[in-house]
């Protein structure tokens, strides 16, 4: 390739002599640059890494590639530490995570837009422009107007704006997915738009040329050394013919021109020196390439331009195969097109032919298309030198033209880094009843948190208070809760039976979640625990019905003391599984102001969801008494007594009275309508007297009243459990 183009510029400067001289540097400069064998090209950097190197080159990019970079500037490591938990009777916990902020330099060349980018061979940024970790990114696109990044010039005293080369700059990336430390980085860039021309690469290198040379199949291409270095790599597959003729040199594609120009008879010589004689003409035919092209290794497209290598037809040759190393992004059906015509040319340019003419034919000029007289085929003109007795045109075979048809070429499987949306942050926040054990705090605060996408990386939790301000409550965690909505209405039932009849069907909000069947003896040890409304229900049957939905049967209902949300139930209600997955909030932190919203936004949220807590304060009331009834005393007096429960008993244990729980008993009876109340007692003991005058003025009062019965616990009072007056 330097032969050429330096022989075609020593024509366009000192015409024919000025062309054998600058032949001969190229030949020259071939030799010292590529030595005797065969040309190998550039190595692809299989294995490069992003580096941070003091004068290492930075090379241009054209089309389409996935490139290293190196780092110009970044910052120490930020600590960011996160407290979980620390409310009492439960320990805290606090866990650290860094980011990092840093610029990387791409290219010496300005690009148009940067694509995926691949992180430790995982995706940091898809497709679509999404960062898979937290931070923020910024391309420079390197053109001469550009301006110093912000966070650059707000850190340096004296900031470059690094025009004439494009770079990123990370802002506070987190690193906890990378061993909290900058990981190694690639990028897809986009340099060009369009098919890749042999102009683009030598536009700023080479001036007055034309080089309109269609680098077919070719996406992308990346040059890091000498032009000429990548010429020479091109060459085997990218023939071109150098034009010097005219005042401006002219890089052409291989072309067959139509019609051929026949040329004269070969003028013969009386002089035995001349070559070819009386003749005219000499011919010749190369022997069998020693290392003929082989084998083309490139960056293949659909593998994520991870290297691959095609292979020419044809027996193997004894020995190591010639490989060149394209460093080009092409598909491996280009890729094997361009193997298969380098071989098949590198052999019909074997045979050559020198013919001597008397009379130049302007036309005849390097690049050509020629037939001879006697000859079959088609040439093609090399070059021409002059000769005391003519012009001596040395032409070479020109391989006969054939559609090479459908080539198809297998690039084999990768392993490709999934690109997955972030799904959106639902959210689910309630209190859970205490079960008894003194390690469980109180009150246990659950944000259960989910996605309708396996790509969610959970979400940063918050507590508005109702003054609008965002106060965090730590991290959610990357298990997704099993949450959903109810699609049916779940009938009234008793909580005292195990409930055959009853049924719903719910919606979790991931098609990939799914529900399992129970034991009653898992029942009896907890499972199958859900939220559904303000109800706490256990489930022995979970039928799938598809897209999510299940049908719920086999029913324990108002668990933990919810029995008095039995009858409150409707369609589009909240489920959750009470399973142990959900973030245990901080109650102090939380707070007991009412109204309080638990928030949650996680990475592919535009803004933060909010949830009300369920079943608020329940961890503090007793649940209500049960077995309320009247009777009557010898004195005629009526007694109205009942059975108390207990916070935390809620295994029934025959012939084991279940500790009060409280500091002490005490109950709040009153009578009247609900919402309102006529006449209100306290008692420490579960039951209470009134003589028949106090029940007939009560019923004279309020007609239709009725009788409520609390429990009075430490910090609550229970739900009520209401019942008639007794009969006259």
């Amino acid at each position: 390739m330097a032969t050429l183009v330096l022989g075609a510029i020593g024509t366009l400067i000192g015409g024919p002599i000025g062309g054998s001289i600058g032949a001969l540097i190229g030949s020259s400069i071939d030799a010292k640059i590529f030595g005797g064998g065969a040309r190998e090209g550039p190595r692809l950097a299989e294995l490069k890494l992003t580096t941070s190197s003091y004068g290492a080159p930075i090379p241009r990019h054209f089309g389409r590639m996935r490139v290293a970079g190196q780092i110009i500037w970044a910052t120490d490591l930020v600590e960011h530490s996160a407290t979980q938990g620390g409310s009492k009777g439960s320990p805290s916990g606090t866990g650290y995570t860094y980011s990092a902020s840093f610029a990387v330099a791409l290219s010496s060349r300005p690009l148009l837009s940067i694509g995926r980018i691949w992180a430790d061979g995982k995706l940091l940024r898809g497709v679509e422009g999404d960062l898979k970790v937290g931070g923020a990114f910024r391309l420079h696109t390197g053109h001469g107007d550009q301006a110093s990044d912000p966070l650059l010039a707000a850190a340096e005293s004296l900031c470059p704006a690094y025009r004439g080369l494009a770079y990123v700059v990370f802002e506070d990336l987190q690193l906890s997915e990378y061993g909290n430390r900058i990981p190694s980085l690639s990028f897809e860039v986009f340099a060009d738009d369009g098919p890749l021309e042999l102009a683009a690469l030598i536009s700023g290198v080479v001036g007055n040329v034309s080089a309109a040379v269609p680098l077919v199949g070719i996406a992308g291409l990346s040059g890091e050394g000498p032009l000429a270095e990548t010429l020479a790599v091109l060459d085997p597959f990218y023939p071109v013919d150098c034009d010097a003729c005219d005042e401006q040199l002219v890089l052409s594609p291989d072309r067959r021109d139509w019609p051929a120009i026949q040329l004269p008879e070969a003028a013969t010589s009386s002089s035995h020196d001349d070559f070819g004689g009386k003749a005219g003409f000499s011919k010749n035919r190369g022997g069998e390439p020693e290392t003929p092209v082989a084998v083309l290794r490139y960056y293949d497209l659909d593998r994520d331009y991870q290297p691959g290598a095609q292979r020419a037809p044809g027996r193997p040759l004894p020995g190591q195969p010639r490989t060149i190393e394209l460093p080009a992004a092409l598909d491996a059906a280009a890729a094997r097109r361009l193997v298969v015509q380098a071989a098949n040319r590198a052999q019909w340019n074997r045979q050559t032919i020198q013919w001597r003419v008397t009379q130049l034919d302007p036309a005849v000029r390097p690049g050509s298309t020629v037939t001879l007289q006697g000859h079959a085929g088609h040439w093609r003109v090399r070059g021409w030198e002059w000769r005391e007795n003519g012009v001596d045109l040395t032409l070479a075979r020109m391989m006969p033209f054939a559609d090479a048809g459908v080539i198809v070429a297998d690039p084999g499987r990768a392993n490709q880094a999934p690109d997955l949306s972030f799904g959106t942050t639902s959210l689910l926040a309630c209190e859970l009843p205490w079960d008894g054990n003194s390690g469980m705090p109180v009150p246990l605060i659950l944000a259960l948190t989910s996605s309708a996408s396996p790509n969610w990386s959970g979400a940063s939790l918050y507590v508005d208070q109702g003054d609008g301000l965002l106060k965090p409550l730590g991290p959610s965690g990357r298990t997704r809760a099993t949450i959903g909505t109810a699609l049916t209405l779940l009938a009234t039932s008793s909580p005292l039976l195990f409930d055959r009849q009853s049924q719903v069907e719910v919606e979790l909000i991931g098609k990939d979640l799914s529900l399992v069947d129970a034991t009653m003896r898992q029942l009896v040890m907890g499972a199958n625990r859900a939220l559904i409304g303000h109800e706490i229900i256990q489930f022995a049957s979970a039928v799938p019905l598809g897209q999510g939905r299940w049908r719920l049967s086999g029913l324990w209902r108002g668990r933990g003391g919810t029995e008095n949300a039995i009858a409150s139930h409707q369609i589009g209600e909240a489920f959750a599984l009470l399973d142990g997955t959900g973030s245990a909030l901080n109650s102090e932190a939380v707070g007991a102001v009412p109204g309080t919203l638990i928030a949650a936004i996680g990475l592919g949220d535009s803004a933060s969801v909010t949830a009300p807590i369920m079943l608020s304060g329940i961890a503090f009331r007793p649940p209500s008494p049960v077995h309320g009834h009247w009777s009557r005393r010898s004195d005629g007096a009526h007694l109205l007594r009942w059975t108390r429960r207990a916070r935390g008993g809620w295994l029934w244990q025959d012939g084991v009275d279940v500790p009060l729980g409280e500091q002490a008993e005490a109950y709040e009876v009153s009578f009247g309508l609900p919402g309102t109340t006529y006449a209100r007692w306290e008692t420490v003991a579960a039951e209470m007297a009134l003589i028949p005058a106090e029940l007939t003025a009560l019923s004279a009062a309020v007609p239709t009243g009725q009788f409520s019965i609390r429990q009075r616990g430490d910090r609550a009072l229970s739900e009520p459990h209401t019942l008639a007056p007794p009969p006259a």
